[in-house]
């Protein structure tokens, strides 16, 4: 038993050590600099880039899908703006047909329809070959964007060696369950915590799905590579994120954060979409670091802790929960070292998060760490286990309109999905008011109201 005992207690202190330096690095390096107006400014609408919009969807909600596109019709952006909306195959056409008639009749709108389902990446390239906008924008079906995204990501990519560049991302339904509140702050973390302090050195890992901006000249020298991606000899068709950002970056481009860029988007509100969701980006997370650790000689020193730290750290945490478990099963004895350790990070996390985003409500986020405990370190080892599984394990055709956040699960028409009968920036403006209050702290600059 003494084993078990020591075991415990040399995992709960490295993960202590580890987690305290990997977060406290992240935290200094993640407060957003002054960046000069100079360096925001364009100089005029005519030497504006222009940008297409990519939007790929499949069996998608009529109701979602035209809230999506209205807001990316309503961008505040002086240039040149295309948006490709691509059907990959969706066995719900008659209810989204009112959607594409309504929106093509826009000259800016170009509706492609697969034949059939051929995954998001692949809808995404059908759609980047018959383009030619200077930049593009990858945006999910079920994300709204805030009427400045366009305008805020531009800028950024005028340095020519910056291949891409993400935005904030908020939860749209944040409110519905206590799941996506959680969720919601989960994602003001990754942003304005993971993402930003990887910003601070030009390298952001994964510059995520719905609210991605990529410039066109580097895109196409690794569209080749990004759409023939193998593991273990079998084609992967998830992950399309980070699998682009890393490629990005092996390329010797620079990878960006912009707080101020803000997109909603729709989460999981039930356990297990949320779940299979998790289990989706661990195997992307896994396989994609085994590609990024060559890339980790030539980034900076801390790109290397904030790899071994998200995944050595959940390694030494799961250990020492095993042992612990172990240890109170056989001796009847609490683990009190081990249970103090992970009370007083949580605590300590929260409050800082708390203080820095100046709203209360992340101290609720300690209710996370019992999921992260129970079921996503476990759900992590069993991803790491069947790293050569690419069921995207949602993509069953199914009227549950309760099942948010899957992004390929559909839903029945609702009454109101003409889209002639929406205004097209109430819905929008709506959702975006809930959004924005996350980012005040982080991005003065930015006037708005909110994982």
């Amino acid at each position: 038993m003494n084993l078990l005992d020591t075991t415990n207690a040399v995992a709960i202190s490295l993960y202590t050590l580890l987690s305290t330096a990997y977060k406290s690095m992240q935290v200094v390096y993640a407060v957003p600099a002054n960046s000069s107006s100079a360096s925001q400014g364009l100089v005029s609408s005519g030497q504006l880039p222009s940008v297409d919009v990519i939007v790929p969807c499949f069996n998608e909600d009529p109701h979602t899908l035209s809230e999506c596109l209205a807001s990316i019709a309503d961008q505040e952006y002086a240039g040149e703006v295309k948006i490709y909306v691509v059907d990959d195959g969706s066995r719900n056409r008659e209810a989204v047909e009112s959607v594409h008639v309504s929106f093509s009749r826009n000259p800016r709108v170009n509706i492609i329809m697969l034949p059939e389902n051929v995954g998001k990446r692949k809808a995404q390239i059908a759609a980047i070959r018959r383009s030619s906008g200077d930049l593009v924008l990858n945006v999910d079906s079920d994300t709204i964007l805030a009427p400045d995204v366009i305008a805020k990501l531009v800028p950024k990519m005028q340095d020519p060696m910056i291949g891409a560049a993400m935005g904030q991302l908020t939860a749209s339904n944040r409110s519905d369950t206590w799941l996506t509140r959680l969720i919601d702050m989960e994602y003001w973390l990754a942003c304005n915590e993971e993402r930003a302090a990887q910003a601070h050195f030009g390298a952001v890992m994964c510059c995520c799905g719905p609210c991605a901006m990529y410039r066109r000249s580097a895109l196409l020298s690794l569209l080749d590579q990004y759409e023939s991606q193998f593991f273990r000899g079998k084609p992967s068709d998830f992950g399309e994120d980070r699998h682009l950002t890393i490629l990005m970056l092996k390329a010797g481009f620079r990878t960006e954060y912009v707080p101020g860029a803000i997109a909603a988007t729709v989460v999981p509100d039930k356990l297990g979409p949320y779940l299979r969701q998790q289990l989706r980006w661990a195997r992307s997370t896994f396989r994609d670091t085994l590609l990024g650790l060559r890339l980790l000689p030539s980034l900076d020193r801390y790109l290397t802790l904030d790899v071994v730290g998200q995944n050595l750290g959940p390694l030494l945490l799961a250990l020492s929960v095993l042992t612990g478990l172990a240890e109170l099963a056989l001796t009847a004895t609490v683990p009190w070292w081990t249970v103090l350790m992970i009370v007083s990070m949580t605590f300590i996390r929260c409050t800082m998060v708390a203080f820095r985003a100046r709203q209360l409500r992340f101290l609720g986020f300690s209710l996370h760490t019992f999921i992260n405990i129970f079921l996503l370190l476990p759900l992590k080892a069993y991803a790491l286990c069947t790293l050569s599984n690419s069921d995207w394990l949602s993509r069953s055709f199914t009227p549950d309109a309760s099942n948010k956040g899957g992004k390929q699960v559909p839903t029945q028409p609702r009454a109101e999905s003409n889209v002639a009968e929406y205004s097209t920036r109430s819905a929008p403006l709506r959702r975006f008011n809930l959004a924005r209050d996350s980012i005040r702290p982080m991005t003065p600059d930015v006037v708005c109201n909110d994982e």
